[in-house]
């Protein structure tokens, strides 16, 4: 729990870059406290400046002094002044949410329903299995091989980029997916159409992971607790990245260097450049690989349960929206131009 500024006995507000960077301080020792992921730290730490900032600028007070009313006011402000997004305001909610709990202490909270923010969430873009091909014609590997990866296994990106060589059962034909959304876990089809390149892939990967290991290199990315539970696994080969960088770099908690996996904006770049060589008229990303997935093993007659555990859905209400798709709402009657 933060304590309140000294200097709020004054009534004197603190300056707010100070108090800024003493929440986020605070804030990063309890979201690695709670083993939440990096990615997870961005942005909640994005959000809890932004909001300590509104309340010295706007409201005149500190966070902790605001309490609970802030945030409906802060939420209201992204919905009205801001424009953004439900998801984005819902994102901001979240984080505020942490902050509240974690930073300051108060663990039960209620707070006013704010104004819901503009739009409805858009259906997914799903590409035809010909565009899919046309997309993969523009790619060439590893991004090739990530992105059918993606496809035939219902990958997210960050998931595809950070899949270890001990995750791969080819005697099986599994693929364990560690940490996905949610820190969950789950187990999804590897695809028989990619096992002798995914082979070929891992034999020049293993190559260059050996040569690094004879000039004292050789080391990858470890979670603080496993690589000090297991001193030597960071240079083990079941444990290094099957899409593993050209480059080594820090690690941005530990500040260890080390082989990292490719970043995932480079995947969403590669794919958004395909599309466009493509000539694909849709706003598609990577991401719509995962869509396609699911909506492609739906339209060939897998049951919704199987779809729903293969892309990790908690509830299959989020699964449900696949089917929608699948029965063309506002589309299932035909043109009055095709009955003449």
């Amino acid at each position: 729990m933060l304590p309140p500024p000294s200097a709020n006995d004054t009534g004197i507000l603190p300056d707010i870059e100070v108090e800024v960077s003493r929440i986020v301080d605070t804030l990063r020792r309890a979201i690695r406290l709670a083993d939440l992921a990096y990615a997870t730290e961005q942005t909640y730490t994005h959000w809890s400046m932004r909001f300590t900032r509104y309340c010295l600028m706007m409201l005149k007070q500190t966070p902790q002094d605001a309490g609970t009313p802030a945030l409906t006011s802060y939420l209201n402000y992204l919905a009205l002044e801001r424009n953004v997004s439900a998801s984005t305001q819902k994102q901001a909610l979240n984080a505020l949410a942490f902050l509240t709990k974690k930073v300051f202490g108060v663990e039960e909270f209620t707070i006013d329903k704010p104004i819901n923010a503009h739009g409805n969430r858009r259906p997914p873009v799903v590409l035809s299995r010909r565009e899919i091909t046309a997309v993969f014609s523009h790619l060439e590997d590893p991004w090739k091989l990530a992105a059918q990866l993606m496809y035939g296994s219902g990958l997210r990106v960050i998931e595809c980029m950070r899949i270890r060589v001990k995750d791969l059962d080819f005697e099986q034909g599994t693929i364990t997916v560690h940490d996905g959304k949610g820190s969950k876990h789950r187990v999804v089809p590897l695809p028989m159409a990619l096992e002798e390149r995914l082979k070929a892939h891992l034999a020049t990967t293993q190559e260059k992971h050996k040569q690094d290991l004879v000039v004292g290199a050789g080391e990858v990315h470890l979670a603080e607790s496993l690589a000090r539970k297991y001193p030597n696994a960071a240079r083990e080969w079941c444990w290094q990245y099957i899409f593993a960088s050209a480059t080594l770099c820090p690690h941005p908690r530990s500040g260890k260097v080390a082989r990292h996996h490719l970043h995932e904006a480079s995947m969403q770049r590669q794919f958004k450049t395909a599309v466009r060589k493509a000539a694909i008229p849709k706003p598609a990303t990577s991401h719509c690989l995962r869509h396609s997935f699911a909506t492609h093993l739906l339209q060939s007659g897998t049951d919704i349960r199987t779809v729903q555990d293969l892309l990790g859905h908690a509830d299959v209400s989020t699964t449900m929206i696949y089917l929608h798709l699948l029965k063309r709402p506002g589309a299932g009657g035909p043109s009055p131009l095709d009955l003449a």
